[in-house]
C-alpha cells in the first residue's frame, strides 16, 4: 500500500465566507475524513492558515517574499490529507468525496508521496 497526498485548491479569488459557512464546510471535510479514516487509509492532514503566509519567488536572481498566498496568484492550497490507497484510483476515489470541490474552480490534487527507500 502506498500513501498519496490529496492537495486541497482554492480558487476563490479571496473570498471571506461567514462564520457559519466555514463551520459547515469544516463539518462536511470531518465527516469526509471520517469517512477515509473509518476504512483505515487516513494517515495524517492538515489545514493551512493563511494568517502569516508567505510566498517566496526570485526576481533578477533575487529572492522576494511577498505577504500572501494572495498577490499575483488566483490558487492558493487550504489544505492537505495523507492517505493510504492500493492505487492512484483509489486516492481519486477518495479525492471525488472532498467538499472543497463544491467551490467553483476548486481541486483536488493527487500525489504519490515518495517513500524512504526511493521506490515507488
Amino acid at each position: 500500500m502506498q500513501q498519496y497526498a490529496l492537495i486541497m485548491r482554492h480558487e476563490d479569488g479571496g473570498k471571506i465566507a461567514s462564520p457559519e459557512q466555514m463551520q459547515e464546510w469544516m463539518q462536511q471535510t470531518m465527516n469526509w475524513i471520517n469517512g477515509i479514516a473509518a476504512q483505515n487509509k487516513f494517515v495524517s492532514g492538515t489545514g493551512l492558515p493563511f494568517d502569516n503566509a508567505r510566498v517566496i519567488t526570485t526576481r533578477d536572481s533575487k529572492a522576494v517574499v511577498t505577504n500572501g498566498p494572495f498577490g499575483d496568484i488566483k490558487e492558493t492550497i487550504g489544505g492537505l490529507i495523507v492517505v493510504k490507497a492500493e492505487s492512484v484510483e483509489e486516492a481519486v476515489e477518495f479525492a471525488k468525496g472532498c467538499p472543497v470541490l463544491q467551490g467553483e474552480g476548486n481541486s483536488v490534487e493527487v500525489r504519490l508521496i515518495a517513500s524512504n527507500d526511493g521506490v515507488h
